[in-house]
């Protein structure tokens, strides 16, 4: 069930949201969240909610095994750990591991024919982050089952994210804020992600969709930069539009979110991109790996390879697949010649260090959105083989260009930089403010209006981290 369904808009959202006003009591709201939640996966993976509860159930005594008294605790940490990875890497990465060891010579092996559940990646690393938090703090250490299943199954981020840590969730469980403006702020926040995902991601989608789908042999210079740059606006706004329905959905029941994005459009370098995007899996990532690592502690040459083997992994985590794991190596080798200085944008016009940053990105998104390493290095040759126009091309790229997708494209390159959050900074006053926050609550009515207007005509509509 996603997001932007009609089945969760008007009939599973409508119905929690209703019944969770209508209880008084926290303890029964967070009861009644639990049902709903599980519901809501069972609605898409009736048989993978199994695993999940699995997950769930093996995590909670893991915990319970961390208090203070007991001795073991490390080794019950380390037990934990690599059950939640064995469980992820059989579900994930069993078929991708199979067909490595079949690409070397002599070796045959069986791929496994096993369906990926949506969202393992996700409600596995707030697993970890849950026994990990109560290792380090046994205050953490969750006793009602119930908490935690709430927690790792909570439905605006279950299968698509923000990844929410435990020790962030935590306190929220019991105590949360339920009042007016908050829910209004929330269902506000919830219509622009939806807009972005219906208006603009799905627009962009279908351009880029069209481009990677063409032989090489149609491809042309043009082609291939317009299908680049609608998937650079495609997974930002798909994904980003996801973050901001599940931290308005959040806010509707009381909970705060941390944000995921942060306009990393406009960032003048690698090491500014990874600040701004995706959040919640890079500070995952650096607390819970690169830290215990030796982060930057051990010399330059461990720092170096442990940002190289934490990229790596980033990649990994997105896909079984070498593309990905390519995507994550170029992001985290620019990362390392920009912290050696090698590469020192720092000294460069802020013209350059920000086209230099879009550039770097958009090439390591081919990556991230071919279907293999080979179709992602034709695809970059093609973005630069002056060759390859043809007037065949050129009447397949103008095709492309209907007033739609050019009036999504100015939005997106419009709304990827912070203009509300300039205009909001310039309406401070409390009466100017009084009447932006009016005209942007009638301005979301009009959205939602549009989106729902084209959701009874999209056929184009799922997310792209739903693959992950």
């Amino acid at each position: 069930m996603v997001f932007s369904s009609p089945v969760f808009l008007f009939i599973f959202m409508t119905s929690v949201y209703i019944l969770y006003r209508m209880i008084p009591r926290m303890t029964a709201k967070n009861v009644l969240l639990l049902i709903f939640s599980i519901a809501f996966y069972t609605y898409g993976e009736p048989k993978a909610v199994v695993l999940m509860i699995i997950s769930i159930l093996m995590n909670y005594g893991f915990g319970l095994a961390m208090k203070q008294e007991n001795k073991a605790r490390k080794p019950v940490l380390a037990v934990a750990v690599t059950a939640n990875l064995v469980m992820l890497g059989i579900f994930k990465y069993a078929g991708f591991g199979a067909d490595l060891l079949n690409s070397l010579p002599f070796v045959s092996v069986p791929v496994p024919k096993i369906a990926l559940p949506i969202g393992i990646s996700f409600y596995t690393f707030q697993a970890m982050s849950y026994v990990i938090d109560a290792y380090k703090d046994p205050k953490y250490i969750q006793k009602n089952l119930y908490k935690l299943a709430l927690y790792i199954t909570f439905f605006p981020q279950l299968v698509a994210g923000p990844i929410v840590k435990y020790y962030d969730f935590a306190d929220q469980i019991d105590h949360r804020k339920n009042d007016p403006e908050k829910t209004a702020q929330g269902i506000r926040r919830f219509i622009i992600g939806l807009s972005k995902k219906l208006l603009i991601a799905n627009t962009m989608a279908l351009a880029a969709d069209y481009v990677y789908g063409l032989d090489n042999s149609q491809l042309t210079l043009p082609l291939a930069w317009l299908g680049a740059v609608s998937y650079l606006f495609q997974i930002y706004f798909d994904f980003s539009g996801y973050s901001d329905m599940a931290i308005g959905l959040g806010a509707m029941f009381g909970f705060t979110f941390k944000e995921n994005f942060n306009y990393p459009y406009i960032s003048q370098s690698m090491q500014e991109f990874w600040r701004r995007w995706h959040i919640s899996v890079s500070t995952w990532f650096k607390e819970y790996l690169y830290i215990p690592l030796g982060g930057n502690r051990k010399g330059k040459v461990r720092t170096a390879l442990n940002k190289l083997f934490v990229f790596f992994c980033t990649g990994l985590w997105h896909g079984a697949s070498l593309n990905f794991i390519v995507w994550g190596l170029i992001n985290g080798g620019f990362l390392m010649l920009e912290s050696y200085n090698i590469l020192n944008t720092k000294k460069w016009p802020r013209f350059f260090r920000h086209f230099y940053a879009v550039f770097v990105t958009i090439l390591a998104f081919v990556f991230f959105r071919a279907e293999d390493l080979g179709t992602a290095c034709r695809f970059i040759g093609r973005m630069f083989d002056p060759t390859s126009f043809s007037s065949t091309g050129y009447s397949m790229f103008m095709a492309q260009l209907t007033p739609m997708y050019l009036t999504m494209l100015a939005l997106a390159i419009l709304f990827s930089m912070p203009v509300i959050k300039v205009l909001r900074e310039r309406l401070a006053a409390p009466k100017a403010a009084a009447a932006g926050e009016s005209c942007a609550y009638v301005v979301s009515l009009l959205l939602l209006a549009v989106c729902i207007i084209t959701l009874s005509s999209a056929s184009y509509n799922p997310f792209i981290y739903f693959r992950f």
